[in-house]
């Protein structure tokens, strides 16, 4: 009985340890639900701290002073802050992603649609015919590209995946 008690406290120690944390990089929503029009539940400021608890697609799943739901991935840095200057840092810095002076990641790593969305997907005509207006004309797109001294250039397609 006690040695069952000692590996069940020891399992959630390190699974506390383990846990990943992040820092809000600025001002966002939480959410119930990982959907930009999904119930509000709090709003977290620059600096809020966050155990990260989930990850879908773009957003991740937190639990802070504030409640528990979803965030945008971009608003959050992950990991606990490092000292600057430590040699830890830089080498922390670099296997995550996190370069440069302002030390922005400028990627997610979403690579498209979950099978979820896609299940969920509805036809939206309005949003089609939205994007529809974007379209611009060839003469249009030349003469902005002219505008802004673009030149033309041939780009070879890439070889077929074998």
């Amino acid at each position: 009985m006690r040695r069952t008690k000692m590996i069940l406290a020891l399992l959630v120690a390190m699974a506390a340890w383990s846990a990943e944390t992040g820092t809000l990089l600025k001002i966002d929503t939480l959410r119930a639900e990982p959907y930009g029009d999904a119930k509000t539940v709090a709003t977290f400021a620059v600096g809020d701290k966050v155990d990260i608890l989930k990850k879908s697609g773009g957003w991740l799943q937190v639990k802070g002073t504030k409640g528990k739901g979803w965030v945008r991935m971009l608003s959050v840095r992950t990991g606990a802050a490092s000292k600057k200057g430590s040699a830890a840092s830089g080498l922390l810095d670099l296997a995550s992603g996190r370069t440069g002076t302002g030390k922005v990641v400028a990627t997610t790593g979403i690579r498209g649609l979950s099978e979820e969305d896609l299940k969920a997907a509805k036809f939206n005509e309005t949003e089609l015919k939205l994007a529809e207006s974007y379209a611009t004309s060839a003469v249009d797109a030349r003469k902005f590209a002219a505008q802004g001294k673009l030149a033309a250039r041939k780009v070879d397609y890439l070889p077929a995946p074998q």
